[in-house]
């Protein structure tokens, strides 16, 4: 039997853990129904996805609720891809999604998932492609419809915010078997216009059929090869084709396209007027500020006394150079007195020193190591008594040791 006691955090936590290292739960897919759907104030969404018989919770998180395609609902069919853990607060577990699909999309939907994947291979959504819109457009290239709402919305926001903005209609069908390819063309024509600055297409809201040309993968090419930035505005702000991923700005709305890509000429005007004055206020302030250090310099004993201020530099180029003799007689001084110690400590251990004293140093004759044992000597060796004047040349007749023994030469 189990005698560990644990607390509720180390259960909760040793659970999550568990449910962490099961593969299955990492990404696993779910069918079911929303209920009891609750968008909150942060953001989040939190939810129930039920069958039949049971239900769990799940939470999409605010930053992956960008990448769901549609608005979830009570009561709508999903498919949900996320992770399996606990909230370990309440102790439950829950699922945590990562992605929601619509159940029974169809063939549409999997075409969809299939050119989103490829291109995002290829590269074409990576923001390292993705052209700045331009600050003071003059004209503007709009490809959609000429008789939608979309066309008149774009215009009228256009003419509110900037009335000197030019607006290029190029009239395409959005919708229907040849939309994608005239979208494509109408694309490549505004590029070839030295006169346009940038490019809005786009239509109103509509079924992921009425959407599906800015879905083809004609269109999504002919935005990334364009050399000029293109807006995109497709349906309503929950509506996400291909053609928005590869674009450099999507807006939710063709309104909010005009808005972003054409700013207000009154807000333009006081931002002039108050670059304007700022600039004559700091060109002010810097010539109130030269005029100032000019007065002081003209004030100053410099320019009334000239030769005043060259003798003060003179005088302190000689205290310099007093400060400087004196250092270097200090540290001559220093170096002298300790080449003295040294000179008497090398002196002291000299062996002319030992010598001077009454002490010899005995060498084997020819060589130059001195003996320091009697063990090193035998009779008849000729050895140099080495003298504080001079040396002797000496032949061995006895040796003594320590103990007083006695070795008598052979001689």
């Amino acid at each position: 039997m189990n005698n560990v006691i644990l607390s509720v955090h180390q259960l909760n936590d040793y659970v999550r853990v568990l449910l962490a290292r099961d593969p299955l739960l990492q990404m696993v897919k779910v069918r079911g129904e929303i209920s009891n759907f609750k968008h909150h104030s942060s953001g989040h969404m939190y939810f129930s996805l039920k069958d039949e018989q049971d239900k769990i919770q799940c939470v999409l998180f605010k930053q992956r609720s960008s990448g769901i395609r549609f608005y979830p609902q009570n009561g709508m069919k999903v498919v949900i891809s996320g992770t399996v853990s606990i909230y370990k607060r309440e102790g439950q577990y829950q699922l945590y999604v990562e992605e929601m699909t619509m159940d029974g999309l169809g063939d549409l939907h999997l075409a969809f998932e299939r050119l989103k994947k490829k291109l995002r291979e290829e590269g074409l959504f990576d923001d390292t492609h993705k052209k700045p819109l331009p600050t003071l457009p003059k004209k503007v290239a709009v490809i959609t419809s000429p008789t939608g709402a979309a066309i008149k919305d774009i215009i009228r926001v256009v003419h509110q915010r900037n009335p000197y903005v030019d607006i290029l209609i190029i009239p395409v069908a959005v919708q229907g078997n040849d939309a994608a390819n005239q979208i494509a063309k109408a694309i490549d024509y505004a590029n070839t216009r030295k006169d346009i600055d940038l490019i809005i297409t786009g239509r109103g809201g509509g079924s992921i059929e009425e959407l599906w040309a800015f879905n083809e993968e004609v269109v999504a090419r002919a935005i990334f090869n364009s050399r000029l930035p293109v807006v995109t505005a497709v349906g309503h702000e929950t509506d996400y084709t291909i053609a928005d991923f590869v674009a450099d700005i999507r807006a939710a709305t063709p309104s909010n396209a005009a808005e972003l890509a054409v700013p207000e000429a009154d807000v333009l005007q006081s931002n002039i007027n108050i670059l304007r004055k700022n600039l004559i206020d700091g060109i002010n302030n810097y010539l109130q500020k030269k005029n100032y250090e000019l007065s002081l310099l003209q004030d100053s004993y410099v320019f009334k006394t000239p030769y005043l201020f060259v003798a003060q530099h003179n005088q302190y180029l000689d205290q310099l150079f007093q400060k400087l003799n004196n250092a270097i007689m200090y540290g001559m001084k220093e170096k002298k007195e300790q080449l003295a110690r040294l000179a008497a400590s090398l002196q002291a251990l000299s062996p002319l020193k030992v010598l001077s004293r009454g002490y010899v140093i005995a060498t084997p004759y020819g060589q130059e190591t001195p003996i320091s044992s009697v063990n090193e000597l035998s009779p008849a060796q000729n050895i140099i008594l080495k003298l504080q004047d001079g040396q002797v040349s000496c032949t061995v007749n006895e040796i003594t040791y320590q103990t007083m023994k006695k070795i008598d030469s052979i001689y």
